[in-house]
């Protein structure tokens, strides 16, 4: 869901550029969702995951404090995310797949550069088209994934707030937590001042999760710092 996020957010952005270039990036994130499409059973993962959401949302209704008018507009929501993904026909992107012009494009993307106008002159073509032809066709693929791309800021806004960050500090750049395994975590934020010149590695299973603070440097390895750290954690359990 986290690479789909990704993916949704630069198209979205490339979408509205009138350049060729963004025209290009635009292809080649629908291109990579397409890809992770056809690997993986993405639509009963993401109704699993509604559902999931919508039975455990369910049952704190009665908790003292529950703002239950807020409750039954994020049911809703849920609900209404798992019936537009009920309403996909076969596999999610089953269309794009099988769209020549596509396909074509995407089996040029395996070698590099091979999608030079020389290689693919359908798609130079295509390219040197009013920007509003190229942008109407891209929306009405991308709009085929609406329902995908719904349900996946759906269910990462749920999960980003379903608890609050907490200050912590990392003693010589590391820092390690213990996860209790009956109530697993779905997504560890990692807060950090961008006055820190540190970016984190984090690694971890269904015990613990282990943070390091990286400094970068310009031609070797990364290596951990060696200095306090401190920064924001989010350990998001729904």
């Amino acid at each position: 869901m986290l690479r789909l996020e990704h993916l949704f957010g630069l198209v979205n952005h490339h979408l509205e550029q009138s350049d060729v270039w963004s025209s290009r990036a635009t292809i080649n994130g629908l291109l990579d969702m397409v890809s992770i499409f056809a690997k993986a059973e993405i639509k009963a993962d993401l109704i699993k995951e509604l559902d999931r959401h919508r039975e455990k949302l369910a049952k704190i209704r009665l908790s003292p404090g529950v703002d239950t008018h807020r409750l039954d507009q994020v049911l809703d929501e849920l609900g209404q995310a798992t019936s537009r993904l009920y309403g996909i026909t076969g596999q999610i992107a089953q269309e794009l797949r099988s769209n020549e012009f596509l396909k074509n494009i995407l089996q040029r993307n395996s070698i590099p550069g091979g999608s030079c106008a020389f290689d693919l002159p359908l798609y130079h073509y295509w390219l040197e088209q009013h920007h509003e032809d190229r942008q109407e066709e891209l929306s009405s693929w991308l709009k085929t994934l609406d329902p995908v791309q719904d349900a996946v800021i759906l269910i990462l806004s749920l999960i980003r707030g379903s608890t609050r960050p907490t200050k912590e500090l990392a003693s010589n750049g590391f820092f390690q937590r213990s996860l209790d395994p009956q109530t697993p975590a779905q997504l560890i934020q990692v807060g950090l001042s961008k006055d820190i010149r540190l970016f984190a590695e984090i690694s971890g299973g269904k015990h613990r999760f282990t943070i390091r603070f990286m400094e970068p440097l310009e031609v070797e390895r990364p290596t951990q710092t060696q200095e306090d750290i401190p920064f924001s954690l989010n350990t998001c359990i729904l």
